[in-house]
């Protein structure tokens, strides 16, 4: 597995120890385990120790000279940042309807027209595999670049079993090739094909009854997911796709309440989801029925941003107890960003979450919303080796100087893959 990685004399090294259990919730999200002057110790991809800098040292003082020691000294060490909803591969951009909505143009209007989804599902379908792997291993590759050590994958841009299988099996690709975990979610729902617009019953049918079976046999996603939103798919229609995929093993998880009140965190919270995301409109009751289920709500700050709406109430959810995770909502039309340091920036200015929540929101509350909180989201012994440490000397200036990335090092499974602010199979080569 290499040499070992000493990460010695962090300002601040935020551990988030001893979250691993659930997602964090209201006061619990402003407890980071803070350890000034503190160090991890990474052993065979696992963290082997957690401490003040001081006590590490002593106790591996017969190691350290065949470790790789990473000097933090003045900065901000964090588990690896999780990214728990991306629409990673795709290809093609819709720079043009950008143009359009701030014209006025909204963004229903725009899907219904053929574009959004169907423009982007057009593009994905006449990619090849090799050109939806190269473009999105270079997204991947800037999501590195901004701190992040794993992501969840959607497919959706298909529509049909073809193009979905294509996407899932470039998305595999991706987590067997490139540092990063690349989580797969399977979202043949993503939108009605404009071929089934006056029959989306016969639609949610090929989808319960054809791509769900098959997803699930070859082992290509661990979650389904549904767009439930007026003019898209209704609770009844959601509620069936999910319940079937519980059938087959994938765990669901929902758009839910993203454009209007649509009952959707009611939906998750019945069906058991995982998490809910977006929720710009859900209801206090659905919120409710969440914290209740322990539903974590995913937060995407940068799609109401870009698409010049009025973002979800963070506050509000942390307040009622809803599990608060963030994420870019990558995609090529209401989210086209990489950077997860500028979302939780958003999260803060936009949302009314505080820097420690967002921390945690970026983290183990991430982790969890894609089933790996056992795994990652916080510097704890037994946990993958995955680290950023950032250029400012503590976690509120993180948040404070927004637009910028403080990214200097990152480790993933405990090997180095971005140093001194570039990847380090680049450096290899200069």
């Amino acid at each position: 597995m290499g040499k070992a990685i000493f990460i010695r004399k962090a300002a601040q090294l935020v551990t988030l120890r001893g979250s691993s259990g659930a997602p964090l919730v209201k006061e619990g999200m402003s407890e980071l385990g803070i350890i000034e002057n503190g160090s991890v110790w990474i052993e065979n991809g696992m963290i082997q120790a957690v401490g003040k800098d001081e006590v590490l040292f002593e106790k591996f003082a017969g190691q350290i000279h065949q470790a790789d020691v990473v000097d933090a000294t003045g900065k901000l060490v964090t588990p690896g940042l999780v990214d728990p909803h991306t629409h990673l591969v795709f290809a093609g951009s819709r720079e043009d309807e950008f143009n359009m909505r701030l014209k006025g143009a909204a963004y229903m209007e725009i899907m219904n027209a053929g574009g959004g989804i169907h423009a982007t599902t057009r593009r994905t379908k006449q990619a090849a595999p090799e050109e939806l792997f190269q473009e999105s291993y270079t997204r991947l590759n800037q999501f590195l670049l901004h701190g992040v050590t794993t992501v969840e994958a959607k497919s959706g841009y298909g529509m049909e079993w073809k193009t979905e299988r294509k996407q899932l099996e470039v998305a595999k690709q991706l987590n067997e090739q490139h540092p990063i975990e690349v989580v797969s979610t399977f979202m043949g729902a993503h939108a009605v094909p404009i071929e089934y617009k006056n029959n989306p019953e016969g639609f949610v049918k090929i989808i319960v009854e054809e791509m769900i079976p098959k997803a699930a046999e070859l082992k290509l996603a661990e979650f389904n997911d549904v767009f439930c939103e007026q003019g898209v798919f209704t609770p009844e229609q959601a509620r069936t796709i999910l319940e079937a995929g519980k059938v087959y093993g994938l765990i669901p998880k929902l758009h839910a309440d993203e454009i209007e009140p649509y009952e959707g965190a009611e939906l998750a919270a019945e069906v058991g989801a995982i998490s809910a995301d977006h929720l710009l409109k859900a209801s206090e009751k659905g919120l409710k029925a969440m914290a209740k289920k322990g539903v974590v709500g995913v937060l995407l700050p940068g799609t109401a941003y870009f698409l010049m709406a009025e973002s979800a109430n963070g506050r509000k959810m942390v307040d009622l107890g809803v599990p608060v995770a963030v994420s870019t909502d990558c995609n090529p039309g209401s989210s086209p960003t990489v950077s997860l340091p500028f979302i939780m920036n958003l999260a803060c200015l936009k949302m009314g979450l505080t820097p420690a929540e967002v921390i945690t929101s970026a983290t183990i509350n991430a982790a969890h919303a894609i089933g790996r909180g056992q795994e990652i989201g916080s510097l704890e012994v037994g946990k993958k080796g995955d680290v950023t440490i950032f250029n400012v000397e503590n976690y509120m200036k993180l948040q404070y100087s927004y637009g910028m990335n403080h990214t200097d090092t990152v480790v993933k499974s405990g090997k180095v893959v971005v140093k001194g602010g570039r990847l380090v199979e680049e450096l290899s080569l200069s």
